[in-house]
């Protein structure tokens, strides 16, 4: 594959020159880049690897912007006032205000100027609700989902360069599925819309494997990524791939560039404008992970492995203060895996499909409940590290299994007895049985069971409040036929049981910015010329996970107000807050 041209400028030192260097194409890079190139500057995206979109690739794609035209669009207009209480509520006390704030006043600019001026096009979820409840929580509106793409649109070699999603989220070796079409796939002869559903998607596939390695017909994450790097290509921006960040260019205590290394060796830029530092975050960093992870967390993460922190090495280089992340310094996922035939570990990260079902349930090492299972996966995964109990396992029956499935044992269980041979799941005749495979107190899991089927009957959870909550009820089953679309009652055997792990999706952790994605230093002041964002930058919502795509919503807000404020389109004065709320913002 041939790489981009780079501009011919030249400073008398032998750089290479342009206004600003963007590093990392991922969403939060490749917004940057693209608006900077919007605004009039001369532009270089440097990726690491030879495939852009990083973690977004492999992601669902939503992204949780509050107060977009695309709401009203979708006819559930969105309040910025009422997101802003939400986040006060949600984030309280912990810091970060004045980010949030500049977040909550520019999300509608950015996403409108993006689905004007870009074929980055987004839709508004009539449902999908917040993850928490409280004050300006919303039900729709605010999660927007990328619009499918066509991958033939791209160059042959550029649809090669989308990193495509996890392996285990593919149908048939290389053909994306949407959550509502999963139904009518698993059930073709159902319905004469089934089978026209699966005809317009299998057939299309066929045909499309006759040129491609995979499907064209991109979705979630992978749309959005694709809808980037076509932008960008409209916009000719220059895209050096399989060339990271080494080391940032200092001179009288402003960043005017970068060493990047490549296959032909290092190459010096310099940035009048400055660089931006958007390479995935903390990810599979090890120092980093060592440093801040908690036991059990460490050894895995969903990011790709190629992302190791080298913004936050170059930047902490020369005196950029990093943030712990609040409340945690990732964002969880819990996550269930086991080994092929040929070694590769499959992992599958549970997010919605199984967890909020009636008539499953988790235990820790002892075989008791420890937390709310259909609560968003973050807050999951929070219950599995503040208890001890990783791994946990999903405990479910037969009846469970068949109508709803377990990762990647998908509804109808056709694929039950091969994932058992391979370790995936755990099958037992008995509860007893069951105990002593996983390792716990049978007496315990027992009466675990009983007080769950308690819950089950009355329909209220005394111990977690599962199903009480907005979101918990949105992910159940409302045609479960129980009194709580999220419990139900565990009967007759055989029973299973699958471990879950956390693992980080995103960081929470990372390089203290400002409201304009400046990185700080140690004393807290802007490094001048060095910019953040996406998972680079700390998380403005300071450990907390608010919402579906609040790690996606802020990376691509940031990384327009980066380009913004390095085109000088955003002044330091704009977006500033009233006395009042200066008082109360801290970084």
């Amino acid at each position: 594959m041939k790489e981009s041209k780079m501009p011919s400028n030249r400073n008398p030192d032998g750089l290479e020159e342009v206004d600003l260097l963007v590093c990392g194409a991922g969403a939060g890079g490749m917004t940057a880049a693209l608006v900077a190139r919007l605004e009039g500057l001369d532009v270089v995206l440097a990726e690491k690897t030879a495939q852009v979109g990083g973690t977004t690739s492999t992601s669902g794609g939503t992204t949780w912007v509050p107060g977009t035209h695309l709401s009203e669009l979708a006819g559930v207009p969105d309040s910025v006032d009422d997101a802003r209480a939400f986040l006060e509520s949600v984030v309280a006390n912990r810091g970060g205000a004045r980010l949030r704030e500049a977040f909550l006043t520019s999300g509608r600019a950015a996403i409108e100027e993006l689905d004007r001026r870009t074929d980055v096009k987004f839709a508004a979820a009539a449902a999908h609700p917040d993850y928490l409840d409280g004050p300006g929580a919303a039900y729709g509106g605010r999660a927007l989902g990328p619009i499918n793409f066509d991958g033939r649109l791209l160059s042959r070699e550029d649809f090669e360069r989308v990193r495509p999603p996890r392996g285990e989220f593919l149908g048939l070796g290389g053909m994306m599925v949407g959550r509502a079409e999963v139904g009518a796939l698993l059930a073709p002869f159902a319905s004469i819309a089934n089978l026209r559903t699966t005809i317009a998607i299998v057939g299309g596939y066929m045909l499309d494997r006759l040129r491609y390695r995979r499907g064209t017909r991109l979705l979630m994450g992978n749309a959005l990524v694709a809808r980037l790097l076509f932008s960008l290509r409209k916009a000719k921006v220059p895209i050096l791939f399989e060339t990271g960040v080494k080391e940032l260019i200092v001179e009288d205590g402003r960043v005017v560039g970068a060493v990047l290394e490549g296959a032909s060796g290092p190459r010096r830029i310099r940035a009048r404008k400055g660089v931006v530092l958007a390479t995935g975050g903390v990810c599979w960093n090890k120092a980093l992970r060592a440093r801040l992870f908690p036991q059990g967390t460490r050894d895995y993460a969903l990011g790709p492995v190629t992302n190791t922190g080298d913004g936050a090495d170059v930047a902490m280089a020369i005196g950029a203060r990093f943030e712990d992340g609040g409340d945690s310094p990732a964002l969880w996922m819990p996550c269930s895996s086991y080994r092929r035939p040929d070694g590769t570990l499959a992992v599958w990260p549970h997010i919605i499909l199984d967890r909020a079902k009636p008539g499953l349930f988790a235990v820790d090492g002892k075989g008791r409940r420890f937390v709310n299972e259909a609560n968003s996966y973050h807050d999951f995964a929070m219950g599995q590290i503040a208890t001890g109990a990783v791994p946990a396992h999903l405990v479910c029956d037969a009846a469970f299994m068949r109508r709803y499935g377990m990762g990647m044992i998908l509804p109808g269980a056709r694929n039950l007895m091969a994932m058992v041979k391979a370790g995936y799941v755990i099958e037992a005749k008995t509860l007893t049985e069951l105990a002593g495979r996983i390792q716990c107190d049978p007496a315990a899991l027992a009466a675990t069971v009983e007080s769950y089927n308690r819950a089950a009957a009355s329909g209220v959870d005394e111990d977690f409040g599962r199903g009480s909550s907005v979101v918990n009820r949105f992910n159940g089953d409302a045609a479960s036929g129980g009194k709580n679309p999220c419990l139900g009652p565990v009967g007759a055997g055989p029973y299973y049981a699958m471990a879950v792990r956390p693992a980080d999706l995103a960081s929470s952790a990372g390089l203290s910015g400002d409201e304009f994605g400046r990185v700080l230093d140690e004393d807290g002041e802007p490094i001048t010329g060095l910019y953040a964002c996406g998972n680079d930058l700390a998380s403005i919502f300071r450990g907390t996970y608010p919402g579906p795509g609040t790690t996606l919503g802020p990376a691509l807000v940031f990384g327009w107000r980066v380009a913004k404020h390095a085109a000088g389109a955003l002044a330091d004065s704009a977006g500033a807050m009233t006395d009042e709320r200066k008082q109360n913002a801290t970084l």
